[in-house]
């Protein structure tokens, strides 16, 4: 007898999440839901097509010998799923981007290279946040069906995940925080955004003036900000920190 599919509840499924308190919480309940679909690794963060250093991680669920090889290969200067966000606004599978006569050669290496790592498929759920900036789910495992209503559900629990760990991101820890920024720079961060004067920025963190004018500069030219309103709107817009 042919076993019955699985099946995910997303109303159950998001009221569980709001449940949890800490994004490593999000990521397991996240990973078990998508799990018996054949899905067995994931990320999610914020992406700005304009300034790759700018990316920033609140999840990462890859394997560490993948993680190694895509930092070290320099995969990120050609990742296929980036390189379609220019044209694609939508969720799109590797199975599309595949028959896509337009896509690049080199995007087509990438999925090869993807493949020897054992996911044949993946799915990126993309959420336009104006410009070149996109939130972004991306799934990679050896589903052999994505049914239309299957593929509707994951994007939805997706989006779910997406904008329940951005909430909680600026409370903890980066899988990957932008541009390198060290916590420091991020503490200092907000408190920019909040209006804060290196002086007030010293206080609050019981550091010297001089060193919190580092913090704070260094955080600034590392996220290529030409100003301090600039550098703390780039760190809300990428979810580093919130806009309270």
């Amino acid at each position: 007898m042919a076993k019955p599919p699985p099946k995910l509840d997303p109303v159950r499924f998001y009221a569980e999440l709001q449940q949890q308190a800490d994004v490593a919480s999000c990521a397991a309940l996240f990973k078990s839901a998508v799990a018996p679909f054949g899905f067995d690794t994931f990320a999610c963060g914020e992406i700005d097509l304009a300034d790759r250093d700018r990316n920033v991680f609140y999840i990462i669920e890859w394997p560490q010998k993948w993680r190694d090889f895509y930092v070290s290969s320099g995969f990120i200067e050609r990742d296929p799923l980036l390189e379609a966000l220019k044209t694609r606004h939508k969720p799109f599978t590797w199975s599309e981007l595949s028959k896509d006569r337009g896509f690049s050669q080199i995007g087509r290496e990438a999925l090869r290279l993807v493949a020897e790592y054992g996911w044949t498929e993946g799915l990126a759920v993309p959420v336009p946040r104006g410009g070149t900036r996109y939130g972004l789910t991306s799934l990679a495992g050896h589903s052999a069906d994505l049914s239309e209503p299957l593929r509707s559900l994951l994007c939805l629990i997706s989006e779910c995940l997406l904008t329940r760990v951005r909430s909680l991101g600026p409370q903890g820890k980066f899988a990957a925080p932008p541009a390198g920024l060290s916590k420091r720079e991020i503490d200092s961060l907000r408190l920019v955004a909040l209006g804060y004067s290196d002086t007030a920025i010293a206080e609050a963190l019981g550091i010297s003036q001089s060193t919190a004018h580092q913090h704070v500069e260094g955080g600034r030219k590392q996220l290529k900000a030409k100003t301090r309103a600039q550098m703390a709107a780039l760190g809300i817009s990428l979810g580093v920190i919130d806009g309270a």
